[in-house]
């Protein structure tokens, strides 16, 4: 009788590189899933606030953030549950080919040929990124006016939401198409270094759409307006001084039409640093704190009903702490290595894309015989074929994201931002409904930002002093 690994071994190669990835895809899913138990565990025992956090959090507010966390859990086992068996029947069932040969049949309608690969790519693309936000749009359409609408968050009607996701498809594939097709089109000419050409292209395709993003593709979904002159712009624009930080612009984006989450980020190059901050995020600016005029009619009920669970947001001083935070990000030269560690990755996909991409068996293995078309290849390869690898790096980037945070907070701290910082913590995740208590192995594996509590009595010793 034959050994399993004897069983294996006489596999074609072909088989063995299906099973594979299929075996490890369905591996992750279960890792995540039984991570995913442990911290919903967490949130169904702790249900009252623990002694350590009785100064932080008020019992009404942590059984709102456990029931919002729980609720968002849940949901996240059914989604993933059914994109790990939808991403199984499609490649049990031939999906891909299929979908290939559906391009080439329709650019062949439109007069194409088989040696128009390019063309027959850009139509898989097209169809694939369509057939992907079709599946996601009930999934999507739940967490939103289910959980968020539920949990307060939710500031969208089901007319803005179409309208969203609608323009966020047509922008996407205004970027997506050309981009793809320019690289296509370098590694089908870039000869033995073609690698080196693709990996050119795309640090400067991500480079430019950094450069843009904030400019001319974020306006086109949220409003952008200049922070206006007083004393928060001027304490900002000080503070940036202090550390030589180049701001040439501050933004506030009215996040609150869409979600009462806060966030604030910085971007651009060189010596032309923008900051911008959601409107969410400061107690003086945010919509969610202001009552709607008496007299107005039912449109403004609607807004009335959805702001009775006002977002606390913060105080200048709290918002200058949080930004302390984040220009330490740029003062320590974490984006600059963020960058440096994604090119270097990026670069070795690549190189190591170009040594595989002449395997036939790669192709052979979902389903393509007779073909081997460069987009497949980089799907198979980059999605299929690195997954162990992405696995691995994505652990260690988060473990390095969490020492970014640390470091960002110690600059905050030394900018004398430590009280300022220790509050905003407290407040934004109050606002945001952040459940303080988690297990240490779902917040070793899936936190980018250490937890509450690390934060906190790391700034403690400093508010102290």
């Amino acid at each position: 009788m034959a050994l399993p690994g004897e069983l294996w071994a006489e596999l074609p190669a072909e088989r063995r590189i299906f099973c594979s990835v299929l075996l490890f895809s369905w591996a992750v899913y279960l890792w995540e899933a039984f991570l995913a138990h442990r911290q919903r565990r967490v949130y169904r025992t702790t249900t009252h606030v623990p002694q350590e956090l009785g100064q932080i959090m008020d019992s009404e507010t942590f059984e709102k953030s456990r029931l919002y966390q729980l609720d968002k859990s849940t949901f996240s086992f059914w989604s993933g549950l059914y994109s790990e068996v939808e991403g199984t029947m499609i490649l049990l069932c031939g999906g891909i080919p299929f979908l290939w040969k559906l391009s080439g049949q329709i650019s062949g309608h439109a007069g194409f040929g088989q040696e128009y690969e390019i063309v027959q790519s850009l139509i898989f693309l097209l169809l694939a990124t369509l057939f992907s936000a079709v599946t996601g749009l009930p999934w999507s359409l739940y967490n939103t006016f289910v959980i968020e609408e539920k949990h307060g968050f939710n500031q969208q009607t089901l007319g803005f939401f179409f309208k969203d996701a609608i323009k966020k498809f047509v922008v996407t594939q205004c970027i997506l198409l050309p981009v793809t097709s320019l690289l296509l089109y370098i590694i089908k000419i870039g000869g033995d270094y073609f690698f080196i050409y693709a990996w050119l292209f795309t640090l400067v395709v991500s480079l430019v759409l950094v450069t843009i993003y904030a400019d001319y593709i974020a306006p086109l979904f949220d409003k952008f307006i200049p922070l206006p002159e007083g004393e928060l712009k001027q304490q900002i624009e000080t503070m940036a001084k202090s550390i030589d930080f180049p701001l040439t612009k501050v933004y506030v984006v009215e996040g609150s039409k869409r979600s009462s989450h806060s966030n604030a980020y910085f971007y651009g190059f060189f010596k032309n640093k923008r900051i911008v901050l959601f409107d969410t995020l400061l107690e003086d600016y945010s919509a969610l704190n202001k009552e709607p005029a008496e007299g107005e009619d039912g449109e403004n009920e609607e807004t009335k009903s959805k702001t009775k669970n006002k977002k606390q947001g913060c105080k200048n001083e709290e918002v200058l702490a949080v930004l302390g935070h984040e220009l330490g990000h740029w003062k320590l030269g974490h984006t600059v290595k963020n960058i440096i560690i994604s090119q270097m990755n990026s670069f070795l996909c690549f190189f190591l894309f170009a040594v595989l991409i002449g395997r036939k068996e790669l192709f052979t293995a979902f389903g393509f015989y007779d073909t081997q078309p460069t987009l497949i290849g980089l799907m198979i390869i980059f999605q299929f074929i690195f997954s162990p690898y992405n696995e691995v790096l994505s652990f260690c980037l988060t473990v390095l994201s969490r020492r970014f945070e640390f470091q960002a907070d110690a600059f905050a701290k030394e900018l004398g931002k430590a009280k300022d910082l220790y509050s905003a913590l407290i407040k934004l995740n109050k606002d945001n409904l952040g459940f303080p208590v988690s297990d240490w192995i779902f917040s070793m594996w899936h936190y980018s930002h250490p937890p509450l509590l690390e934060r906190l009595q790391a700034l403690k010793d400093a508010k102290q002093e």
